[in-house]
């Protein structure tokens, strides 16, 4: 597994609404996934990721 860069998470990094976030298209970019992948793992396994990790955009 190749190594992740700080700044190539930094890059990735979005202020919406004053928080800091990173969308699940770029966090499957970080990791060589499809988003597909990184959005099954975390409603297979929800209990692995704090509360807060995951939310939905309203309008």
């Amino acid at each position: 597994m190749q190594m992740i860069k700080i700044e190539d998470v930094q890059d990735k990094v979005l202020q919406l609404r004053n928080e800091n976030v990173i969308i699940d298209s770029d966090v499957a970019v970080l990791y060589g996934v499809e988003t597909k992948r990184i959005n099954e793992a975390v409603k297979n396994n929800p209990e692995k990721f704090p509360e807060g990790y995951v939310f939905k955009l309203s309008p």
